[in-house]
């Protein structure tokens, strides 16, 4: 009886300092959107298929998603709360990129095929390259600077 309890014991304990994992992105409809939100998101996103919203919270920050597709590629832009475009990412096809980027995400895939490129923008400049690479039934992630030098840190 004594190990029940302590066992017991342990397990609410334990449970106390479990962090809870959240839901870090939530779909919401365009109505949901504060006002400020609203006017950059219809400007940003003219002459696009709008596929989604959402609001997501990025190291404490609130921030509002529009994902897009414009002229057949897909594009997303990341807002304030106030209305400023806070990041935009974007698909690039390989050929649209300086040679010495496409070499940089070709040495860093490997022996991986890359699937999807795209480039992201903060404060109006290109920060990095993302591409998704499959490796056999593995999918991941690799990124380069405009410069096509590794990254410090991931944007």
């Amino acid at each position: 009886m004594k190990l029940k309890r302590h066992l017991f014991a342990i397990a609410s304990v334990s449970l106390c300092f479990t962090p809870l994992t959240l839901p870090a992105e939530k779909k919401i409809s365009k109505s949901d959107l504060p006002p400020a939100v609203q006017k950059a998101a219809d400007e940003l996103s003219k002459g696009a298929i709008v596929k989604r919203y959402s609001q997501d919270n990025e190291n404490g920050n609130t921030e509002y998603e529009v994902e897009m597709t414009v002229d057949g590629h897909s594009k997303d832009v990341a807002i304030g709360p106030d209305g400023s475009l806070l990041e935009v990412e974007e698909e690039v096809e390989m050929t649209a990129l300086p040679t010495s980027v496409r070499l940089g995400l070709k040495a860093k895939a490997g022996r991986g095929s890359i699937t999807k490129i795209e480039s992201i923008t903060k404060r109006g400049k290109v920060v990095t390259y993302e591409a998704r690479v499959k490796s056999g039934a593995k999918h991941s992630e690799i990124q380069v600077g405009p410069d096509s030098m590794p990254l410090a840190h991931r944007e």
